[in-house]
């Protein structure tokens, strides 16, 4: 029997800087899996290397805002991944971008950085005030404003302090432990619409967790970005476009 001379076929390897949650670590392998399935068809999916780090130190290092400490051991993972043979890396996190963003700029290996996809997604669907749901460090970053604004001509709408609050809490105490409440559902679901009336023409799901308690479907006539599927997007994106 002869053998298929397009086999093995020939792929990039994404690599995924992930733990940041298990979560959204295991969300991204399988929607990409899934995702390249639907490229390729039949039993191909894709080549992928994970690097998954021990998400009590994340929770300390960003609680407490020990940043360089985060930064030193996220870049030895980073090591790991380039030596495992990634072609592009992603990080699950739109938290950690704040110092794994910088470390790949030192590096060769291409990186997709979450805020790309949607301010892509964003200018496209011709928006220029949007709502930004997320961790405490992404909702107060300069630099993640300064990026929409720069790059993409989009203004964040600010939060009220107190909703910051609340959206951090649901997702460090219940949503990276799959803890899925009804209640937090409605608190979301609230503050966006307070944004709404703020300006809003738009959400940022900036949190690569906040898409297992709401979506689209939730706020049918109100435009929501989900920065984990739109980097997912993206990936898949590179992957056919660059071939191995």
């Amino acid at each position: 029997m002869k053998s298929d001379p397009s086999r093995p076929l020939p792929q990039r390897t994404i690599g995924i800087l992930g733990g940041m949650s298990n979560q959204a670590t295991s969300h991204y392998y399988s929607q990409l899996n899934d995702r390249l399935n639907l490229e390729y068809g039949g039993w191909d999916n894709g080549e992928i290397v994970i690097v998954s780090v021990n998400f009590g130190n994340i929770e300390r290092f960003v609680r407490h805002g020990l940043w360089d400490e985060a930064k030193a051991y996220l870049d030895e993972k980073i090591t790991r991944l380039e030596g495992a043979g990634s072609d592009v890396i992603l990080c699950v996190s739109n938290t950690m971008h704040q110092v794994v963003a910088p470390l790949m700029e030192a590096r060769s290996t291409p990186f997709i950085h979450i805020a790309d996809p949607t301010g892509d997604a964003i200018k496209a669907a011709g928006l220029k005030k949007v709502a930004l749901l997320g961790t405490l460090p992404v909702m107060n970053s300069l630099d993640v404003i300064k990026r929409f604004q720069e790059k993409y001509d989009v203004t964040i709408i600010m939060l009220d302090d107190s909703d910051k609050l609340i959206v951090d809490h649901i997702i460090f105490d219940q949503l990276v432990r799959g803890d899925l409440r009804a209640e937090s559902k409605a608190e979301y679901l609230r503050i966006v619409e307070a944004a709404r009336a703020q300006g809003a023409e738009g959400v940022i799901l900036g949190c690569t967790e906040i898409f297992l308690l709401i979506d689209q479907t939730d706020l049918p006539s109100f435009p929501v970005f989900d920065t984990a599927s739109l980097h997912i997007d993206a990936a898949v994106a590179f992957v056919k476009t660059h071939k191995a």
